[in-house]
C-alpha cells in the first residue's frame, strides 16, 4: 500500500538505502540482497540476518518493496522458503529522492571544503 510523498521517508539510514539500492535491478531474496549489499560497499557494509529482515519488515510495512513469488531455484526447483522481494513505485520514488538529496549534501560540501590534493 503506497502512501505518503517519497521525501517523508527521508532521510534513510545507510542500511535501509543499501537495501534499497539492492533491490533496484531485480527482486531477490534475502540472503541475495545480503551478498548485494556486501558487493556495492566493497565489504564496508555487511547486514546480518536481524538488520537485513527487521529492514525489510519496516520497507513492507511502508509500502516501499513487497513480496513476489517463490522463484525456482538453479536446478528448477521452487523453494518456497526463501521469499523474494522488490521495490514498489514509491520505493524506486524513495530511492531517487534519497539520491538527490545526497547529491544536494555533496554539493554543499565541495562548495564549502576546498579540495586540497596533496
Amino acid at each position: 500500500m503506497e502512501s505518503g510523498s517519497p521525501e517523508s521517508f527521508l532521510p534513510l539510514s545507510p542500511q535501509v538505502f543499501a537495501v534499497l539500492l539492492a533491490l533496484a535491478d531485480c527482486e531477490k531474496h534475502g540472503y541475495a540482497i545480503m551478498r548485494a549489499v556486501e558487493e556495492q560497499t566493497n565489504g564496508a557494509m555487511t547486514l546480518g540476518p536481524g538488520t537485513l529482515y527487521g529492514s525489510l519488515k519496516r520497507l513492507l510495512g511502508q509500502g516501499l518493496v513487497e513480496e513476489t513469488e517463490p522463484k525456482p531455484d538453479d536446478e528448477g526447483c521452487e523453494d518456497e522458503r526463501r521469499r523474494y522481494y522488490r521495490l514498489t513505485g514509491l520505493g524506486n520514488r524513495v530511492i531517487a529522492a534519497e539520491t538527490a538529496r545526497l547529491e544536494r549534501q555533496l554539493a554543499t560540501v565541495r562548495r564549502i571544503v576546498p579540495v586540497r590534493t596533496s
